[in-house]
């Protein structure tokens, strides 16, 4: 991609088309980066901060966070491991619903998704607004498993799924691009599937900091 432009929104039904390289799951594999974390609800704190329109700092305890307007989307999941799993119904919070709670400045051109353990990804604002982006707690109807990401995790259809990290716990507003943590690590600074940017060596210039 040569420049920032809009993402690619590809959501699906079973045996519909998929990105390149990759093929249809029976079935969702676990995978992720170190251990289950365990889940303490009188702990939990989801917050929302850096460049808001306000300054401020919003955050939500488990209860309350669960209280917020429940949507649900149908969309594809694309692993960079190259299994894709189509046309899942993903429950939980909008993304957008959230850009709506608090608001980001108007410099804000990217987020970075906070998950436990310190574990980060960064994503253009584009992408974080599309309506497909939602914040899970539930897929097709069942509240997700704590290997998958229970009590949160971040789905956005239109990028690599490791773009949505599961055991989410903040959206960070940023003014400026910033690497996550396997954006360090060789992987792609933007990840759109449909354009197979799977590592950081295919980066052209202009799409991500410096490594």
């Amino acid at each position: 991609m040569e420049d920032m432009g809009q993402p690619h929104s590809h959501t699906g039904e079973p045996g519909g088309a998929l990105p390149p390289g990759q093929r249809t799951q029976r079935g969702w594999p676990v995978t992720h980066y170190g251990p289950v974390p365990r889940f303490r609800p009188e702990r939990w704190e989801f917050r929302v901060f850096g460049a808001t329109a306000d300054g401020g700092v919003r955050s939500w305890t488990h209860d309350e966070f669960g209280a917020l307007p429940y949507e649900t989307v149908v969309a594809d999941l694309h692993c960079v491991t190259k299994f894709s799993m189509p046309g899942s119904e993903w429950g939980g919070v909008r993304a957008a619903t959230l850009l709506a709670l608090v608001p980001p400045a108007p410099g804000v051109t990217h987020v970075m998704a906070w998950a436990e353990y310190g574990y980060s990804a960064n994503l253009r604002l584009a992408d974080f607004q599309d309506p497909s982006a939602v914040l899970a707690t539930h897929r097709d109807g069942e509240l997700l498993t704590a290997e998958h990401g229970f009590p949160l995790r971040l789905v956005v259809p239109g990028l690599y799924a490791w773009k949505g990290p599961k055991w989410l716990r903040g959206v960070e507003y940023m003014t400026a691009d910033r690497r996550g943590f396997w954006e360090e690590r060789g992987y792609h600074n933007i990840g759109d599937p449909w354009r197979e940017q799977r590592y950081s060596y295919q980066e052209e210039p202009g799409e991500g900091p410096e490594l």
